[in-house]
């Protein structure tokens, strides 16, 4: 059985959403408690090195767990008290153990589908979408073909491996991939010229590793309608050259003339998908994810939900992996409910909203045992190597150009005034150090106009920061949600991008965060880069790019046990749930993570290990 919980943002009206794949632990039951006056425990863990990210207890060496909770950890004739004739023990010959790692910010499903072999049913495009007549039909079934372009490093490449999947794939049929950085080629930005010669027949669209910006051939152009004479739509960019014409590539909103055109998944590839972002995440120790979905700019905000609702559904059936998007929902609700999931504040009217949101108010945050919504989701600016975060000061490889702002304010303002009255904690993406400003004022503002609370409001990525940001996180307690392993690509890109002075003053301030103490939530934005908390622990803590000798910004590094907490008990608190996750604590669930290590000072000076076993609600889920 597959065990992880899964937090889901569909849109702008719905981040955070809660799916445990462990049925017999429904979120409406967290409490842990026992009608027994001494429990007895189902195992207990002994000869072992357990970091508890408990501040009071930081190691133990033994722990008893009953009914997928702890039920007691401390040293081993404390613990012994808890065995009975049944209760299994188990030596780990002094291994290390941590909490179950929480990744704070992923696009699960988009990420398993980049893992699973595309065999998706579409239609061909007609002649009549050829001559862009009547774009949009189809006719005839076909299979669309993914390319795979994560370490392309050179334009040859780049160009043979789109050949090679144009050559087996038929005529009309979508070529689709992604993952390409042109910083690995020396930061040339692909065109469109670059393959429509080798593919005439074929309607292409190949994304950015960061999300926020595509290439389309010529043909996907034409389906789209895009030409010299098409503007841009607001919060995006349609780049041309010197002639005016398109080059093919599309930044933020710009994606969607593009990406609304494309096929669908299937519900089987989607829910398969799934059930691969799944065991990948156990693989690597990952008990938790928050999952933001396919929501990028210039992509529809439905996506997600209907990513979520239409896997949850197809695999209700299933006896492995149990998971009901609807499943405490009346029926006489749908129609509601059906508002609600679609909303997206700056595109509808304010009754709309207010009617989805009631469903929130009547129902509360838990739709079923597996699922729990937990707040918005929104954007404010793009990404570094697209060119489109928005800064103070012009990108020095594009002096006119200072980013782009996705969202309007005013925008983002009301969306946050609203998700806060009703309970719901909020998470802005913003990059640029003016971005994460602009975000700042506007969370300070809410917090004026609505009151005291315990908001935990977030800020997505927030890679760079003016002087004096991190003091802002820290007082206006604003949850800085952070990527380390991103920084191994942008310590390269942000210098080229920004400057070297401005980017070794503004980027990733891990430590200058916690100094300043904000709350410091570490994640992977999976598949953006790999879903390993590990690997971005050791990069938390060394900041050393592969190419490099020495460490970038060293002056950010941080600890051993502050990188842990920040995707354990920190990660919990940035999302309302360490009253039962982050920390192996008495009465929190049991998930913890075996590593390979027996000495807590190697792994501290070496930042070296690997998963031996990943348990969830003390079930061994991996391997």
């Amino acid at each position: 059985m597959n065990f992880l919980y899964i937090f889901v943002s569909s849109s702008i009206t719905l981040l955070l959403a809660i799916l445990t794949l462990h049925p017999s632990i429904p979120f409406s039951s967290f409490k842990w408690n026992s009608s027994f006056s001494h429990p007895l425990a189902d195992f207990i863990i002994t000869n072992a090195l357990i970091y508890t990210s408990n501040d009071s207890l930081p190691f133990a060496h033994s722990m008893a767990v009953s009914n997928g909770r702890v039920l007691s950890i401390g040293n081993h004739s404390f613990v012994q008290e808890f065995a009975g004739y049944r209760t299994q023990v188990l030596d780990l010959g002094g291994k290390v153990v941590v909490p179950g790692f929480i990744d704070s910010h992923v696009h699960f499903i988009y990420g398993g589908l980049q893992r699973v072999s595309r065999n998706t049913t579409i239609r061909l495009l007609s002649d009549q979408e050829f001559t862009g007549s009547n774009p949009g039909k189809s006719s005839l079934l076909t299979r669309m073909k993914q390319v795979k372009l994560r370490g392309v490093n050179k334009k040859e490449e780049f160009i043979r491996v789109i050949k090679d999947a144009a050559q087996k794939t038929k005529q009309g049929s979508w070529i689709l991939g992604g993952g390409w950085n042109n910083d690995l080629w020396g930061g040339d930005q692909p065109a469109a010229s670059w393959i429509d010669y080798v593919t005439p027949n074929n309607p292409v669209w190949l994304s950015r590793m960061d999300g926020h910006m595509g290439l389309a051939n010529s043909v996907a152009l034409m389906l789209a309608g895009i030409t010299n004479l098409t503007e841009n739509p607001r919060g995006g960019t349609i780049l041309k050259n010197a002639n005016g014409e398109p080059t093919g590539l599309l930044v933020d909103s710009a994606m969607k003339l593009v990406t609304s055109l494309i096929p669908e998944d299937s519900v089987d590839d989607r829910r398969e998908a799934m059930l691969r972002a799944s065991n990948l995440a156990l693989t690597r120790g990952v008990t938790t994810v928050v999952d933001f979905g396919r929501y990028f700019p210039g992509v529809s905000a439905n996506l997600s939900w209907e990513d979520f609702s239409g896997v949850a559904l197809s695999s209700s059936q299933s006896d492995y992996f149990q998971m009901s998007g609807y499943e405490v929902i009346p029926e006489e609700q749908n129609q509601n409910t059906n508002i609600w999931l679609s909303n997206k504040l700056y595109m509808v009217h304010v009754l709309d909203f207010m009617d989805g949101f009631d469903v929130i108010n009547k129902m509360g945050h838990a739709l079923s045992e597996w699922i729990y919504v937990g707040g918005v989701k929104g954007f404010a600016d793009g990404s570094l190597g697209s060119n489109s975060a928005l800064f103070y000061e012009p990108y020095v490889d594009d002096p006119d150009n200072y980013g782009l702002q996705v969202t309007e304010p005013e925008a983002l303002l009301n969306m946050t005034l609203e998700s806060d009255l009703y309970g719901l904690q909020v998470a802005i993406h913003a990059i640029g150090d003016k971005a994460n400003d602009l975000i700042l004022d506007i969370y300070g503002s809410v917090a004026s106009t609505n009151g005291m609370g315990d908001r935990r409001f977030r800020i997505e990525h927030a890679q760079h920061l003016a002087n004096g940001t991190p003091g802002r996180f820290g007082k206006q307690r604003v949850v800085a949600s952070m990527q380390p392993d991103q920084l191994l690509d942008d310590a390269d890109t942000a210098s080229k991008k920004l400057g070297k002075d401005r980017a070794e003053k503004e980027s990733y301030l891990f430590r200058s965060l916690l100094d300043n103490n904000a709350l410091l939530a570490f994640g992977s934005d999976w598949p953006v880069v790999d879903i390993n908390p590990l690997s971005a622990i050791k990069t938390a803590m060394r900041r050393r790019p592969p190419t490099w000798e020495t460490a970038w910004i060293p002056s950010e590094c941080i600890s051993l046990d502050d990188a842990i907490k920040a995707y354990t008990i920190s990660a919990a608190r940035a999302n309302f749930l360490d009253n039962d996750l982050g920390s192996l604590s008495p009465g929190k669930l049991a998930d913890f993570v075996i590593l390979s290590t027996d000495s807590w000072k190697d792994f501290a000076e070496e930042a070296s290990a690997s998963i031996q076993a990943t348990y969830v609600s003390g079930v061994r889920a991996y391997p």
